[in-house]
């Protein structure tokens, strides 16, 4: 019998290295998504924005791109903002530009 020399991979954990730094899940994320309502008109929800921020703020700044929107309470997610039509980037945009989160903390969902 022939003896080969090979090497079987250790097992890999992807979440070691956010364990080092106390980061573990999508914590620390902000999610812009969007949602179809009916027909043509869309949704878009940004969650995971920090408590100690006031979301009715950010809304209120968000409110001047010419949509409507509102603060939705949820118990496990906690506050929502939800605005009308797809502004997912201007959103995102306005986030980073406030200084309120990173570019890297943003996760754009949708289409």
């Amino acid at each position: 019998m022939v003896e080969l020399d090979i090497q079987i991979p250790t097992t890999f954990d992807p979440f070691a290295e956010a364990e080092e730094f106390g980061r573990t899940g999508t914590k620390d994320y902000v999610h812009i998504r969007i949602q179809q309502r009916n027909g043509r008109k869309n949704l878009t929800t940004v969650e995971g924005l920090k408590q100690e921020l006031s979301s009715d703020k950010i809304l209120k700044s968000l409110k001047k791109f010419c949509c409507n929107g509102n603060v939705v309470h949820d118990k496990e997610l906690g506050k929502i903002i939800q605005l009308q039509g797809d502004q997912r980037k201007k959103v995102a945009h306005f986030l980073v530009n406030a200084g309120i989160v990173k570019k890297e903390q943003i996760k754009i969902h949708g289409f």
